[in-house]
């Protein structure tokens, strides 16, 4: 079965507008990680409910960022700016569930199993993290394309 022009041209779309909101993303994750481990020297907080306030404080400095990087270079919106606040909204409601998705991974990691090696626990906070931001990524791209940036 061969795949038309077409379907080539919007594949290729697709792939180059992931590719940047993975980019987009790698900054945004710099920027939840650098607050997040911010957070836990501060208050010495590395599991439980503690770390789920601490994640939630950094995941939304990042979305903040997020949003704006992605309406502009990713999905190249050019909503009205009447609409800008609608448009906020969802972002930030999908927003909202890619940071219980990240959270409870997060969460669910850190207080669940204990640290792999002998690593410590601030360690073991940023490789559950990685993995939670894995999951809520595939979640946020998906939302962001279908419900907040679409064409």
């Amino acid at each position: 079965m061969e795949i038309k022009n077409w379907d080539k041209a919007r594949l290729r779309r697709v792939i180059r507008q992931f590719a940047k909101f993975v980019i987009v993303g790698g900054i945004n994750t710099g920027i939840d990680f650098l607050i997040l481990n911010t957070l836990i020297y501060i208050t010495g907080i590395e599991t439980g409910s503690g770390i789920f306030v601490l994640n939630s404080i950094s995941f939304s400095v990042a979305v903040v960022n997020s949003y704006f990087m992605n309406k502009r270079w990713t999905f190249q919106d050019k909503t009205k700016t009447e609409q800008t606040t609608i448009k906020f909204s969802a972002f930030f409601i999908i927003s909202i569930i890619g940071l219980l998705i990240n959270g409870i991974v997060l969460t669910s990691i850190t207080t669940y199993i204990p640290p792999f090696f002998g690593l410590s626990a601030v360690l073991w906070a940023n490789i559950a993290k990685l993995f939670a931001t894995g999951f809520s990524l595939v979640w946020n791209f998906v939302g962001y394309k279908l419900f907040v940036f679409k064409k």
